[in-house]
């Protein structure tokens, strides 16, 4: 059944046209009846006082009330059952005469600032009826007619009649229509239950008796005499149940039949299973012997192999003609291809046999992975390849593992980018994931600007003997078992690899592994407290490198300016690292003309050199007092060689001078409290002069009555954005060259742009790092020659291409507060860092109370969660927060591309949870 049932229907149906049409004539019928009672009132009205004004003429000519009295006397008489009152008035408005005493004469009268008209008028007052005609002389208007002055009328009659008997009548008529509905709906509805009764009966029989065919009870049929339509749907239900009940008989026949096949089918395969198991332990087996053959022979190849590569190399010690030394290396060559063929064939049996062992010991994981680069470095500046190496400084220094095959994973992709790779980078990066206790998650990564591979050959890399493509192997050789060995390996060290890559613009391999760490020394640390705070200039043409080799001589307290070639004035420095570029060729006479520019801008020069320029190192030390390094640049060799010969250098208070606090006057700006207040932490050790602005437009209020040399500028506000204040700024008279820094905690691709496109000179991401903060300043600032310092591009926190991630964001960082982050974020001051967190934490419940409206209504504003999510990432990039920044992040992404609440739900909830957890966590701290 449906909601209205049929019974509803039916009455519904019957009844609902009588009354409407009930209702239509009894409107219709009462109506005229009401305006013709009306009517046939007034016309009495008129038949009374029309023949009353003309007998009252000669009366009032004479000046006789008498007859006049008689005479609408017995008009009351004779009308009394409506007429309440008559009476004549003279032309100056004066009673003349009465039928009857009247307690108000003066709503009888016509006003008496105008003329009598002449012709019959009527006034409804309730239930009263006034009419009153002029007593006009006949004479007068014999006169009139020819051409006379008009005579004004004699006065007047007025006739009261009381409507009280009307309006009784009108309300009877009425009462007799309704009550004529009233029969006419009782009428359908006896006819509406007759029709019920015949109807609705007999199918709500017929409705039980499908409920229990339905039930499975198929030998019941429908009984009794019905009419019409009815009696054909009976038989028709009757015959259903009948082929219903034939097909169940056969049904049940077809399981029955189907059921002995079945059994029959399991008997056979029962018999089959038992043959494949045989079959499948002969294959184990078969694999087996291959396995330990393949392992066996690669081991007795590899004998016979290192002896002819020995006795080749000593022969080529030996006098030989050219032609002879050339044969020799072409044997040496092949056989060391040959043997590096027979390793992977080893390692790939013994991964495949699971005999393959790894070691747990611990290593010092940057000179393991500087180490790898060093022995790649020539494949790759032999085709003028720019090798760069970058490890998350949170990474501990000591780790424990296998470094071997760490190296050797690594290795064979990084042997593989530079093989598809022509020109450009081969970037390796490391970074830390997660780090809980003494168990740290890294994720490496390999970068490569080559050939690229497409959607359909990648599903064919990790398969062993198999490359992309068939003509690779022809092209660029190999046997297709590195990326097998490697995948195996990472999945035996408990981590997982993959790649994202394009067609023509290059592949990004990464794998994830973890290791833990150890407070064990594992090398010879290098003292670099001499280096605090010394000028270092370098020169890098290549900005991948510059950037990694400038984050390492950060870290370790130089202060680093960066141009892509040497300066033309002799500007000093306490360092020079002149780095030349892998993917040219280099003339001597060119490469010590900028060596002998680079020792008059510092006494101390090292120059780095590819790897396939050791003879132009030797000259270059023979001939001149300067360190040269190999490319790529080893950390600890490069720090050795710095703090060697410090006598040299001059002494430090001149450096810390340069440091003291720059005479300029700083606006920031920016909605968010935390954020100001700690930006203007970091201003005023450096800056004479810091005002803040909770607002952009605050910020151009203050710009129209005051200079400023730079104003730091948010952008996400209410009110009034960062590039509207800026547009506005940049229009006053103060400050129309004042440069604006854009500050804002989006890293997306394309935001740098954007913003400098829309008015901004420069952009910095949340958080700021000092020393970015301070080449800010020093390069924005009006007293420094323009000339001399360049911007220094690698220290902007760019936004970074997309890097695979294999966990959501959410999990991307296992702990709710990083305190280390969160004091390096507030200049290593302890009471800035718990005053950010506790702003932070007082914060979030008004957050969470945003966030559960946006859960419950339906209708709430979008705009109004971005903004408190936009708030709460600019307080959580200063208090070391990365779980709950980088779900802020996503979120605010997420909502600004469009996605609705909904879509965002699990990753709402992911924030809820963070945000419990970052409370909980602070009262370790506050």
């Amino acid at each position: 059944m449906t909601r209205y049932g049929l019974r509803a229907r039916v009455i519904t149906l019957t009844l609902a046209p009588t009354l409407i049409i009930g209702l239509l004539l009894s409107a219709f019928f009462s109506f005229n009846r009401y305006h013709d009672l009306e009517t046939q009132v007034f016309n009495s009205g008129l038949n009374i006082i029309e023949p009353l004004a003309i007998a009252s003429e000669d009366g009032l000519k004479k000046n006789s009330r008498e007859s006049v009295r008689r005479i609408i006397s017995y008009a009351h008489r004779k009308n009394s059952k409506f007429v309440r009152s008559i009476a004549v008035f003279d032309y100056n408005h004066e009673l003349f005469v009465t039928s009857n005493f009247h307690p108000n004469f003066e709503s009888l009268t016509f006003p008496k600032s105008e003329p009598i008209p002449l012709l019959v008028s009527s006034t409804l007052k309730d239930d009263t009826l006034i009419l009153r005609a002029p007593v006009v002389a006949e004479s007068g208007l014999i006169s009139t007619s020819r051409g006379k002055e008009n005579t004004p009328a004699l006065g007047y009659v007025a006739v009261e009649l009381d409507l009280s008997s009307l309006r009784l009548q009108q309300y009877q008529e009425v009462f007799s229509a309704f009550l004529v509905l009233l029969v006419g709906l009782g009428l359908a509805a006896v006819f509406a239950y007759r029709l019920m009764y015949d109807v609705t009966r007999p199918i709500s029989h017929m409705k039980n008796m499908v409920d229990r065919i339905r039930r499975g009870h198929l030998d019941v049929r429908i009984e009794g005499k019905m009419h019409g339509e009815l009696d054909s749907l009976k038989n028709g239900i009757n015959a259903m149940a009948v082929s219903l009940s034939e097909y169940h008989v056969e049904m049940q026949h077809s399981i029955d039949q189907a059921t002995s096949d079945l059994r029959e089918t399991l008997e056979q395969l029962e018999i089959q299973n038992v043959e494949l198991d045989i079959a499948k332990k002969r294959a184990q087996e078969a694999a087996r012997v291959k396995s330990e053959f393949l392992a066996n022979m690669s081991h007795e190849l590899r004998t016979p192999l290192n002896g002819v590569i020995g006795f080749t190399r000593q022969m080529l010690k030996t006098q030989l003609t050219n032609s002879q030394t050339d044969y020799l290396q072409t044997i040496e060559k092949s056989a060391k291809n040959l043997l590096n063929i027979i390793n992977d064939i080893l390692d790939f049996s013994k991964l495949e046999a699971g005999k393959l062992a790894l070691e747990n010991i611990p290593f010092d994981f940057q000179e393991s992975l500087e180490e790898v680069v060093s022995l790649q470095a020539t494949s790759a500046h032999e085709k003028g390849l720019e090798l760069t190496l970058k490890i998350d400084p949170k990474i501990p220094p000591g780790l424990v593992g296998d470094s071997l095959r760490i190296q050797q994973v690594l290795t064979n992709l990084v042997g593989n980018s530079i093989k598809f790779t022509e020109h450009g980078n081969i970037d390796i990066s490391v970074e830390l994931r997660s780090q809980k206790e003494d168990t740290v998650e890294l994720q490496f990564m390999v970068r490569d600007t080559g050939i690229g591979i497409s959607e359909r050959q990648q599903a064919q890399l990790f398969q062993a003997f198999s490359q992309a493509d068939a003509s690779i192997s022809r092209r660029y050789g190999g046997t297709g078992l590195g990326l097998v060995i490697t995948q195996k390996l990472v999945s035996q060290m408990g981590g997982e690899i993959s790649l994202t890559s394009r067609l023509h613009q290059g592949s990004t391999f990464w794998f994830t592994l973890r290791l833990s760490a150890t407070d064990m020394p594992v090398s010879e640390l290098v003292d670099t407290e001499s280096l605090k705070q010394r000028s270092l200039l370098l020169v890098e043409p290549n900005m991948q490198a510059a950037s990694v080799m400038q984050q390492i001589l950060v870290q370790e307290g130089l202060i680093v300016t960066y141009r892509s070639s040497l300066p033309d004035d002799e500007e000093s420095y306490d360092y020079v690292l002149l780095n030349l570029a892998p993917n040219k060729e280099h003339e001597t006479a060119e490469v010590e003309k900028r060596v002998e520019q680079a020792m008059r801008c510092a006494p101390h020069v090292v120059v780095g050199t590819p790897s396939t320029t050791l003879a132009l190192s030797d000259h270059l030390i023979q001939k001149y007092p300067i360190h040269c390094i190999t490319k790529p640049l080893s950390r600890k060799r490069l720090l050795q060689t710095l703090t060697a010969n410090q006598d040299s250098l001059p002494t430090l208070p001149n450096v810390v001078q340069q440091s003291e606090t720059l005479p300029l006057t700083v606006m920031a700006v920016d909605d968010n409290p935390a954020n100001l207040k700690l930006i203007s932490a970091l201003l005023q050790e450096r800056v004479e002069k810091v005002v803040t602005s909770t607002n952009g437009l605050d910020a151009v209020k203050q710009a129209k009555v005051q200079a400023f040399d730079i104003i730091l500028m948010d952008i996400q506000m209410p009110h009034m954005d960062g590039v509207t204040a800026c547009e506005e700024i940049k229009k006053t008279e103060l400050n129309a060259k004042t440069p604006v820094i854009a500050v804002t905690a989006h890293a997306m691709s394309g935001e740098r742009d954007r913003l400098l496109n829309a008015g901004m000179d420069d952009y910095l991401t949340k958080p700021i790092e000092e020393h970015v903060l301070q080449q800010v300043l020093v390069h924005w600032s009006p007293l420094t020659d323009e000339e001399k310092i360049e911007k220094i591009a690698p220290s902007y926190i760019e936004p970074e291409q997309e890097t695979p991630a294999p966990s959501s964001p959410a999990t991307a960082q296992n702990i709710s507060i990083d305190w280390d982050a969160a004091l390096k974020q507030s200049a290593n001051k302890v009471d800035l860092a718990k005053d950010m967190l506790q702003m932070l934490v007082d914060f979030i419940p008004e957050v969470e109370e945003i966030v559960e409206q946006a859960l419950e209504q339906e209708d709430f504003p979008r705009e109004d969660l971005i903004q408190v999510i936009h708030k709460l990432h600019g307080s959580s990039s200063y208090c070391g927060v990365p779980t709950l920044k980088q779900l802020c992040a996503t979120l605010e992404q997420a909502l600004r591309s469009g996605a609705s609440i909904d879509d965002i739900e699990p990753e709402i909830f992911e924030l809820q949870d963070e945000m419990t957890k970052v409370i909980a966590t602070a009262k370790r701290y506050l």
